[in-house]
């Protein structure tokens, strides 16, 4: 005899639940009894705990009693009265025990139920089906959303989306879990052909989730003789559109939703896809980007917008501020004469193109569903990545598209030309690059239509906040597939519509750095599940979380997970990878506006890698620059240089001395670089706006006399440079010594008597503005007279902090730079920060120092202090050699070759 729900909800079968032929008989189960979501108070709070998921405790529910077998569920109906939305009625096609013990089971015993729901119209595809039932429930049940154009069976069985890899999945932790696959069957989640029937376009809008959830209650009541108390939604994209979707329209069902990612303004979406396939292939491809363009894009916009977030972490984090930097980036990436000469730059039409990426699309004809009038852009200037190996969506490998487009096209185009062939025009082989979406012509109210049908875009979620319900909304700042910035504008709507107290009160909106679509150099791991279920069922709100980085090369890493709009940046010290060293802030300011820039023209003292002693003068209003070279042995004193200095953000400036970039460090101390006297490379350089003289009476160096160690570079016979390092002595009547251990010829605790030494004395030089440096016999004593002249030192003043730098010009095959900093201890995180470098053979880089790690661009080490003598830093694995650290300032040399890097924190 065939039941239905109906009548098996109200035979009320007393009896244990049997598992298969195991016999297994279920033991009291922790949940409690009474109907739906009646359980929960208007505040979130509820009359009791759950047992599952690390969710609020609460006093012990009563066991409610197993109504069947699994076996008793095959071929049981649910009637079409039962069902919200019209259907011919559900199935259950299949009802398998599953045992703890099984082969590769980690969920527990479970009754595994699959069945169908029939349409309406006998032409449309049925929905079908999965519902999970625990044996030993925990009284509450998650629905699972779908993902891309659905049409594959989301089980039930998942863990939870960008949850921690070691939580296990609600159905282990005890809940009822249940999904469908959209009302239509396919094998790829871009195929959208489904979508030339009605009813298969109106499920896969919504409808298949209230007609799934209303099955999924009835089989739930009747099996265990209760409804959940709590039931939760759970989704990610096309899932996150499902989450918000429901509440919206059914805003009883659920008391607690997580949408990650939503792809909530769905019709905007993919006539923005469709915008972007225009740029791309129109006039034969004009604007289509290689891969090689596509990196290059990516490339130009971190090494600008990296480090606005206070640390060189290869994450864009200070998205807004980035976005002042458009224009610039764009500027820097345009070819001469905006013409396509080659993979070094981008025409005017690939241009175009990362404009199309980046804009949002203005709806000005007609509006979509819900007052909707445009649909966000995606973060490609900001940190969003369309190709190379941190996604799997990329702009193609052609510049003429299939029709229809495939995998060899750009993924954005290929959803939004399924999407025009079939919600749309629903002509299979329809151009879509004839398709407008600003202008659709006679497809304007077919395109508002199916906005009415798909989008979940709604902001009156007062009738779900005002009855408890939650929801966490979490979305990647770096999203390829589905823009953040229409969420964003979904979540202003939103509180402008429920009022900022209601909105506080229910609504938590994450958004990540760095995270694409499920992709990107960071993807969270959060246990959102857990902070839902603390929220709903102990009225404990979510704050500030810490996530951990799942992307396998910087696995573990932590960052605070912040509400919009506020960020992680960056505190200036301790480790880099840690959340406890950055605050969400909200704060967006000028890029390109630097605190350290003088505020008025400014001379700044020093000297270059091959000793050359050199005055850098700025004028902060024009941003123009004259360098004039005061002595040298490679060109004449007087020669001078000029241009104007190009911001890139961060106190950094681009400058027209063969690449050398300028950064403007705190407490007056400028880096840069000076075009070789011969070549295109340049020669780093370091110079302070304020130096020690002793021009006083008497004229002592009590000020800069210290102990001393120093790194730098050598240049000898034929320009060939080894790197430099020492310790010194500075004495207080200006005469100096250094020292090097006669086995290594590098550091030395400092001992007058050491034999591996030179020796000297320093005057000031009041027509240069430095001192003369002259070198005395190594053997003889300490003295002020005589000697030959060998260069100059320029003893730089950072903040309150003396920072000698040592300028050798001894010969035209003895010439060189040292940086000096104190011989004395040097703790570990003093010097902690990020550092724009540059490396005397000619490159500009960046690195990060936290604690024991040291990385160098992509390079990275570890450091110890102290060694081998106070003050100096070992480096070692990666890039190993010695660093110095004074004032902000840091020198670093090589274990091998002859090179020497300077940096300056910035």
């Amino acid at each position: 005899m065939k039941h239905t729900v109906q009548d098996l909800a109200v035979a009320a079968w007393p009896r244990a639940l049997l598992f298969g032929a195991s016999a297994l008989v279920v033991a009291a189960l922790s949940a409690c009894g009474g109907g739906g979501n009646s359980a929960v108070t208007a505040d979130g709070a509820t009359g009791g705990g759950g047992s599952g998921g690390g969710g609020g405790g609460g006093v012990t529910q009563p066991t409610p009693v197993v109504q069947l077998a699994c076996g008793d569920l095959v071929g049981r109906s649910i009637a079409a009265s039962l069902i919200g939305v019209p259907t011919n009625g559900a199935t259950v096609t299949t009802a398998t025990a599953v045992a703890a013990t099984d082969t590769g089971n980690a969920l527990g015993s479970y009754c595994k139920v699959r069945g169908s729901i029939q349409p309406v119209d006998t032409s449309a595809p049925a929905i079908n089906f999965a519902l999970n039932l625990p044996a030993s429930w925990n009284g509450k049940a998650i629905h699972y959303g779908g993902g891309g154009f659905n049409g594959t069976l989301i089980d039930g069985s998942e863990q939870v989306r960008f949850g921690p890899a070691d939580k296990r999945a609600p159905l282990a932790l005890g809940y009822a879990t249940f999904g469908d696959d959209g009302g239509h069957q396919s094998g790829s989640i871009t195929d959208g052909s489904f979508a030339t029937n009605d009813e298969a376009v109106a499920n896969y809008g919504g409808l298949s989730l209230k007609k799934t959830h209303d099955v999924a209650m009835a089989l739930i009541q009747a099996f265990y003789g209760n409804a959940p108390r709590l039931a939760y939604f759970l989704g990610t994209s096309t899932g996150g559109r499902d989450a918000l979707n429901h509440i919206q329209r059914w805003p009883n069902d659920y008391i607690g939703v997580i949408a990650n990612e939503p792809a909530l303004n769905y019709t905007g979406t993919r006539l923005s896809n469709v915008a972007v396939g225009r740029a791309l292939y129109s006039n034969a491809g004009a604007g289509w980007l290689n891969l090689t363009k596509t990196l290059l894009v990516q490339k130009t916009v971190l090494a600008a917008c990296d480090k606005l977030d206070g640390v060189a972490d290869g994450i864009v984090s200070n998205v807004e501020s980035c976005r002042q930097l458009n224009t610039q980036v764009l500027a820097n990436l345009r070819c001469a004469g905006g013409t396509d000469t080659g993979n070094s730059c981008l025409s005017d039409a690939q241009i175009a193109t990362v404009l199309a990426i980046e804009s949002p699309l203005n709806f000005t004809g007609y509006t979509l569903a819900n007052g909707v009038t445009r649909a966000g852009g995606y973060n490609l200037l900001e940190g969003a990545l369309v190709a190379g190996p941190f996604t799997t969506r990329d702009l193609g490998t052609r510049a003429v598209p299939g029709n229809p487009a495939t995998s060899a096209d750009a993924n954005m185009y290929v959803t939004g030309d399924q999407w025009t062939k079939f919600f749309v025009t629903r002509q299979a082989l329809f151009d879509t690059l004839a398709f407008d979406p600003l202008s659709p012509g006679a497809y304007t109210q077919r395109v508002m239509d199916v906005s009415a049908l798909e989008d979940a875009t709604n902001p009156d979620l007062r009738p779900f906040l005002n009855r408890g319900g939650r929801l966490i909304l979490l979305h990647g700042l770096a999203d390829e597939v589905i823009s953040n910035n229409s969420t964003i504008d979904y979540y202003q709507r939103v509180v402008s519509t429920v009022g900022a107290d209601v909105a506080a009160k229910g609504v938590r909106f994450y958004t990540v750095p760095g995270m694409g679509h499920g992709t990107g150099v960071f993807i969270p791991a959060w246990d959102s599940l857990a902070a839902l279920e603390n929220w709903v069922e102990a009225g404990l709100a979510p704050a500030t979380g810490i996530v951990a980085d799942s992307v396998a090369g910087t696995y573990g890493r932590t960052r605070p997970l912040c509400q919009y709009p506020a960020w992680p940046k960056y505190k200036g010290s301790g480790s880099a990878d840690a959340a406890v060293n950055y605050s969400c802030v909200a704060e967006a300011g000028d890029p390109l506006a630097c605190a350290n820039l003088p505020s008025a023209t400014t001379a700044y003292k020093g000297g270059n890698v091959f000793g050359e002693e050199l005055t850098f003068s700025l004028n902060p209003s024009t941003l123009a620059y004259t360098l004039t070279i005061d002595a040298s042995l490679q060109r004449s004193a007087g020669s001078q240089r000029s241009g104007n200095l190009l911001p890139l953000g961060n106190c950094t400036y681009a400058s027209g001395e063969n690449g050398a970039t300028f950064t403007l460090g705190t407490g007056g101390v400028v880096q840069g670089g000076v075009a070789a006297p011969t070549g295109s490379s340049f020669l780093p350089l370091l110079a302070f706006a304020s130096t020690f003289d002793n021009v006083a009476n008497p004229a002592v160096f009590n000020t800069i006399a210290n102990i001393y160690n120093a790194v730098g570079v050598q240049y000898g016979a034929g320009g060939t440079s080894t790197s430099y390092a020492a310790s010194a002595r500075l004495r207080n009547a200006g005469t100096f010594q250094t020292c090097q251990d006669t086995g290594t010829g590098q550091f030395v605790v400092y001992d007058a008597a050491c034999t591996q030494t030179t020796k000297g004395y320093i005057s000031y030089n009041s027509a240069r503005g430095a001192f003369d440096l002259r070198a005395t016999a190594a053997g003889g004593s300490a003295v002020t007279t005589g000697g030959t002249l060998s260069g100059s030192v320029v003893a730089g003043k950072v903040g309150a902090n003396y920072v000698p730098l040592v300028l050798w010009r001894e010969s035209g095959t003895s010439y060189g730079m040292r940086l000096y900093a104190p011989q004395q201890t040097l703790a570990s995180g003093t010097a902690d920060g990020s550092y724009a470098t540059l490396l005397s053979s000619g490159s500009a880089s960046t690195a990060t120092l936290s604690g024991a790690d040291y990385t160098s661009g992509s390079t990275a080490s570890t450091l110890a202090y102290d060694s081998p003598v106070l003050g100096v830093v070992q480096a070692g694995g990666g890039r190993p050699g010695w660093l110095l650290y004074t004032a902000g300032v840091t020198g670093f040399i090589p274990a091998a070759g002859g090179t020497f890097e300077t940096g300056v924190r910035d």
